[in-house]
């Protein structure tokens, strides 16, 4: 008899799927891994190239209709959480085009400790999809923002899209190490949330409906994305570099809405400020409060009490 059940799979059917694709993903050859987490890093930064371009000219400065004129600020009309509200639903294009369409992000790898934690997958295969991951992740977004770059789409909205991106990158660069990882623990672990509510889903559009309110949630409190920061400073960082025009045009601007001079973005800053404490963040949250807790739920080996069957 066909089995027609519709509804979604329950929790500890979800870890056992976790399980499973936690050996695929670790034993997936190095070209396909390698390709997929490109594919990855470039659809986080759609995801993030959308929500900077939302989040434009929300609370920065925009330039005044005369070519000629100084940047003048601009006062935000629309409430700061309505803002990070939007900023978060488009956002959630980049997870969506990773689960859906197919790819290999390292933060959601973080369930592969599932399959890691029952000895079906080992510590030299985590790692190793973990390094080839991430490193494709980086290859993807910075990619991305070079291609951005060229197209000038910073310079759309009088210069408010570079605004944002500028902001965005600055205010990232300038977190605290502490701060960084506590905001990468809590990001993560809505992330993969997001990714093991899809492993119920039946149908593309329960993927989409499960990882829409989780990656919302984390953009709007501001909480800290590796993957999306491999995108969301270098673009700032190109701007910075290769555009000194269109920078020195903006920098009082940026300096008064950000608090942070525009000579603190920088490669140094991007990765010992921001990507190393984040990722440090992420680890702990994906693979220590969500994959390893499910797995003593569901998946740990259970003790038989002496004497029963």
């Amino acid at each position: 008899m066909l089995d027609m059940r519709i509804d979604a799979l329950l929790p500890s059917e979800m870890a056992q799927r976790a399980e499973y694709l936690g050996v695929r993903k670790a034993g997936m050859p190095f070209l396909s891994m390698f390709t997929l987490s490109i594919l990855a890093g470039a659809f986080i930064a759609l995801g993030a190239i959308f929500a900077t371009t939302v989040t434009a000219g929300s609370s920065m400065a925009i330039k005044a209709s005369d070519p000629a004129a100084a940047f003048v600020p601009l006062i935000a009309s629309i409430p700061y959480g309505i803002v990070r509200l939007l900023t978060g639903l488009v956002f959630c294009l980049g997870l969506i085009l990773v689960v859906v369409a197919g790819a290999e992000l390292f933060t959601g790898n973080h369930l592969i400790v599932m399959a890691w934690a029952s000895g079906k997958v080992s510590t030299l295969s985590l790692l190793r999809n973990w390094g080839i991951v991430y490193f494709g992740n980086l290859v993807g977004s910075i990619l991305t923002a070079a291609m951005m770059f060229f197209s000038k789409q910073y310079t759309f909205g009088n210069g408010a899209v570079g605004i944002a991106a500028l902001n965005i990158a600055i205010t990232k660069s300038n977190l605290g190490f502490i701060q960084a990882i506590v905001l990468g623990i809590f990001c993560n672990a809505l992330v993969c949330l997001a990714v093991w509510l899809t492993y119920s889903a039946r149908s593309e559009i329960d993927k989409i409906i499960a990882i829409i309110f989780p990656i919302t949630a984390f953009v709007a409190a501001g909480f800290e994305h590796s993957v999306a920061n491999m995108y969301f400073i270098p673009i700032g960082l190109f701007i910075r570099m290769f555009d000194p025009t269109f920078t020195n045009n903006v920098a009082a601007s940026v300096e008064a809405g950000a608090k942070f001079s525009l000579d603190t973005l920088t490669w140094k800053a991007f990765f010992l400020n921001n990507l190393l404490p984040v990722t440090i963040g992420n680890i702990i949250g994906g693979a220590v409060l969500v994959a390893i807790v499910y797995w003593f739920v569901y998946l740990r080996p259970l003790t038989k009490v002496k004497g029963m069957k």
